[in-house]
């Protein structure tokens, strides 16, 4: 189905008089929404973002009295390509995403299906209770998602699916009618039954359907408690009582478009503990899952050596890696839930004596500390980005990925499944669910290439055999889609595929639900993101993509997974939590940057506004870099399209300015405090206003009249000969506008014990890199690593106390000059607090910290929380006895450098800090000190709250003996 463009308007028209939500048709819009996780990429007719329920009505209304397709969609993580298609999409997630109710005594919450699992689960635990299935995206999976897919999880041995917690739902059908669902015994079902009219004809069919294909049912339908392909007939065989959400549940919309939903809870578990398995092999590790699963446990996870090995690349989830002993080829979690900890001690050692009685596992690594057991989940949710992690055109392809057979048979499935991998010359990633017998396996293809493509379902169809020779299922949880659709028939027979399609008729005679899905699906070889006839422009570029295969490469890491859109954790993506636009996700940023590159959008490559404006709200926090599992560094591309943007366009006056800070806060020190009364006074405003678009709201900072410079050349650096030799990095921020912070980190590196110097530099470039003015920060950088490289390579470390500046040196520089005394001078980078804490650890400093009692409530520097972590200063601030010391759980603060001053962006900023951030300091004890070792961080909480924050090293230095 196919219609016009002028039935798009006509639909388009119609909406318009009711509709109170979004409408967007554009093609930029629908490129964003071309792709969701998976494999495959098909352009929407439009987009839309409903309010209400009379929203739906009224789409679903228009399109089919127009004949027009509809898409329901989530957060659009699909691995099988259930949310793609040409259809207009209906994407709950932006509005309808709140919780209706919830009743402890019920035991149920009611929920849009925007609803976040993360979300509900938040709301639910003051009360003990929790969302039985739990996913690996329940960060960013909505429940609506959640309930099409019938999803399950990783502890689903004990929760089942999500069709064991679906109780009623506001459903409406394509016919028109809008209708409640829920369970029914059989006399209430034979009344439906006889009901007149369009209600009554679906019941009436379903009967007929059922009993028709009852033999079939009981002997194709697979054992396997993982099976989510194909429609739940199999619910509605020999039982007293029925519900039709039971249908609904892993229709992938297929059937009808769902509004609100009554789902079951379970009580949340009172104590956790957690066990790590070690194997030196995999075969191993699967066969042991058969002998643990008798003891009850909440869930049993594998992890291959190919993830753990990608783990290890990534900073951010390296450092959870604690719990990995040696290099074992495979690790199993296994958790197991108690009533005290003394129960779940107790199963923890049943587990090991089980386990070493028959020679099983090499190490047991047990956690029973939820913040541990937080951090080693993190590593295992994380499993399918890390495989998209891996660099080139040759990834890990999910297609045959969610298979499940019997955990008995896992073994042996896997053992045959790697011989067919090998016959097509490829292996793949492994981990998942072996407590269900649900393994994730991908091989690696490049389907860019003919081969690779031709390889894909040579393998599927074997492994679709295979599957049923096992008596499994081809979908144990991510659906059918596109990737699988195809194969029903096969899997199913031509019966059981014949009652499929006739259930099909009786929801959606008319065929506009998600059409395509789990019956007439086209082959699995259609509509690939990237097939062999893919191809993207090349860019020549500023800085060095070498590593990431150049700059489409860069973007193409982006496999639509999501992370971005994750709420309630760590501080990606900051622009797209306070709009909620998948334009401001840094998924959709790079969908818009891949379909300008590979021509499906036609705009100048990168040059076009309309992309600029899609970049425009990053705030190149990176904590994409580090948080995005498949390691997008949307920062960097920034950087590198401003540089072509402006090539092409002009480089504004704003940009040349803030890029050349420096310089300006030479000339206003120079000339302080007469700047600083000029810059206050109103006339100045008004022209920062109208000249660079200053936000009329905002002060800039104040300058200082003696610079840390100059402070230096009255009080040279004591001589001293150390053990540890520190090059101090005296940054624009700290030079000019806070000297006071340059000299804290000088007193505490020297109380270190480090011979410590201060050469003079020139800017970092951090300005300019921001504004990509590349060419200029080269320079900058250039002149750096001359002063710098000497040192470097005589061991110094090269500190600096604002993250933004120091992180340059380690980040940027390298791929500016491409250089190695810029890759040396990198590796000696450190950020003040990781060198002290650094001498803390090796025992070369032994600090004596007055005992002054303290509140300090601590929020990081976006790029100190992405590339080096909070840890260190968080450490030594706990070093004062008088210190309580405590983290804001906040992302961006959404000052990012000039980001906040600009009037186009002020509001964004402020609501990115309120968010968590501002709230925080808000609520705070009076009297508690606030650090932030971000220059812009200070500057952003000063002007929303009112408060004073102090740079680490500040807070630090007022417990040394005075």
């Amino acid at each position: 189905m196919n219609p016009g463009s002028e039935l798009l308007r006509d639909f388009e028209r119609e909406l318009r008089r009711d509709f109170s939500g979004d409408i967007r048709m554009d093609r930029f819009t629908r490129v964003l929404y071309a792709t969701d996780a998976s494999i495959y990429e098909i352009e929407p007719l439009g987009v839309l973002l409903p309010r209400c329920h009379a929203d739906v009505a009224a789409a679903v209304s228009a399109a089919a009295r127009l004949g027009i397709p509809l898409l329901a969609r989530g957060g659009g993580t699909s691995l099988a390509g259930q949310t793609v298609g040409a259809a207009v999409i209906l994407d709950f997630s932006r509005h309808m995403n709140r919780i209706l109710g919830f009743d402890p005594e019920e035991r149920s919450a009611r929920v849009e299906p925007g609803v976040v699992l993360d979300q509900l689960n938040a709301h639910l635990a003051p009360a003990g209770w929790m969302f039985g299935p739990d996913v690996s995206t329940a960060n960013r999976a909505t429940l609506g998602g959640m309930v099409g897919n019938n999803s399950s999880g990783s502890r689903s041995i004990i929760h089942g699916k999500t069709i064991d917690h679906v109780r009623e739902m506001r459903a409406l059908l394509s016919s028109g009618l809008d209708t409640s669902l829920r369970e029914l015994g059989s006399e209430e079902w034979r009344g439906k039954t006889a009901l007149a009219g369009t209600e009554g004809d679906l019941y009436r069919a379903l009967d007929r359907i059922v009993s028709a294909a009852a033999g079939e049912i009981a002997t194709r339908y697979p054992r396997v408690m993982r099976r989510v392909g194909g429609y739940n007939l199999d619910s509605f065989v020999d039982t007293s009582r029925r519900n039709l959400c039971r249908m609904i549940a892993g229709s992938e919309g297929t059937l009808a478009i769902f509004t609100e939903v009554l789902v079951n809870l379970v009580p949340a578990p009172r104590h956790k503990g957690l066990c790590v398995v070690h194997f030196d092999d995999l075969t191993a590790a699967l066969e042991a899952t058969a002998e643990i699963l008798p003891l009850g446990p909440a869930a049993v996870e594998l992890i291959d050596k190919m993830i753990l090995d990608l783990t290890r690349r990534q900073a951010a989830f390296a450092r959870r890696l604690t719990f990995v002993e040696g290099d074992p080829a495979a690790i199993l979690l296994v958790e197991f839930h108690g009533n005290s900890p003394a129960e779940v001690q107790g199963r923890l050692d049943s587990l090991e004596r089980c386990l070493r009685a028959h020679s099983r596992g090499t190490a047991f690594v047990r956690s029973e500390d939820a913040a541990e057991q937080a951090r080693i989940w993190a590593v295992r949710k994380a499993g399918l980005g890390m495989l998209s992690s891996m660099r080139g055109d040759a990834k890990p392809v999910a297609f045959i990925e969610d298979t499940a057979v019997e955990p008995a048979d896992l073994a042996r499935y896997v053992g045959r499944l790697q011989e067919i991998l090998a016959t097509h010359g490829t292996r793949a990633g492994c981990y998942g669910h072996a407590s269900a017998g649900c393994l994730h396996i991908r091989p690696i293809l490049n389907l860019k290439s003919a081969e690779g493509v031709r390889r894909m379902t040579e393998i599927a169809a074997a492994v679709k055999d295979l599957v049923v020779e096992f008596g499994g299922a081809m979908s144990g949880e991510h659906g059918d889609g596109l990737s699988r659709s195809h194969w029903n028939r096969e899997l199913f027979g031509e019966e059981i595929y014949r009652a499929f399609k006739d259930v099909k008729q009786a929801f959606d005679p008319i065929g506009i639900m998600n059409p395509g899905k789990i019956v007439d699906a086209p082959p699995m070889d259609r509509n690939l993101r990237y097939g062999p006839e893919y191809a993207a422009a090349a860019i020549a570029t500023h800085l060095d993509f070498s590593l990431e295969g150049g700059f489409a490469r860069a973007v193409e890491q982006c496999n639509g997974l999501g992370a971005c859109r994750k709420s309630g954790s760590g501080t990606m993506c900051p622009s797209y939590l306070a709009t909620r636009e998948e334009e401001h996700s840094t998924r959709g940023r790079a969908n818009a940057l891949r379909a300008a590159l590979s021509g499906k959008l036609p705009l100048q490559s990168l040059a076009a506004p309309r992309l600029h404006a899609a970049l425009d709200l990053c705030l190149e926090c990176k904590a994409c870099k580090t948080e995005c599992p498949a390691n997008v560094d949307m920062a960097k591309v920034k950087y590198e399209f401003l540089a072509h943007y402006h090539a092409h366009h002009g480089t504004p006056l704003r940009a040349r300015l803030f890029g050349r800070i420096a310089s300006l806060s030479r000339a206003a020190s120079a000339t302080a405090p007469l700047s600083n009364w000029l810059l206050r006074s109103a006339l100045a405003r008004h022209t920062l206003q109208r000249a660079l678009g200053i936000h009329p709201a905002r002060r800039l900072p104040l300058f200082a009249r003696e610079t840390f410079a100059a402070w230096l050349r009255r009080h040279p650096v004591p001589r001293r000969e150390g053990k540890v030799k520190v090059v101090l990095f005296n940054d624009t921020f700290a030079n000019y506008n806070e000297p006071d912070v340059a000299r804290a980190a000088l007193r505490l590196l020297l109380e270190s014990g480090a011979e410590v110097m201060v050469p003079e530099v020139v800017c970092c470039g951090r300005p300019m890199i921001s504004r990509g003015l590349l060419d200029d920060a080269r320079e900058n950088a250039r002149r750096n690593v001359e002063i710098l490289a000497a040192p470097a390579r005589a061991g110094a470390f090269i500190v600096g106390c604002e993250p933004s500046c120091i992180l340059t040196l380690r980040e940027e520089y390298p791929d500016l000059l491409r250089s190695e005394d810029s890759r040396t001078v990198a590796g000696q980078v450190m950020l003040l607090e990781e060198f002290l804490a650094r001498q803390v650890d090796e025992g070369g400093w032994k600090p004596s910290f007055t005992d002054s009692p303290r509140s300090v409530l601590v929020h990081g520097h976006c790029h100190q929380k992405s590339l080096a972590g909070e840890a260190p200063a968080l450490r030594l601030l706990r070093l004062p006895a008088g210190y309580r010391v405590q983290e804001v759980a906040s992302g961006c603060c959404g000052m990012a450098g000039a980001f906040g001053y600009e009037k186009e962006h002020y509001e964004i900023s402020l609501q990115i800090g309120e968010l968590s951030l501002f709230p925080a300091i808000r609520s705070a004890d009076p009297g508690t000190e606030i650090v932030a070792s971000g220059t812009s961080c200070r500057q952003q909480i000063l002007h929303a709250t009112r408060k004073r924050a102090y740079h680490f090293a500040e807070t630090l230095v007022r417990a040394l003996p005075q």
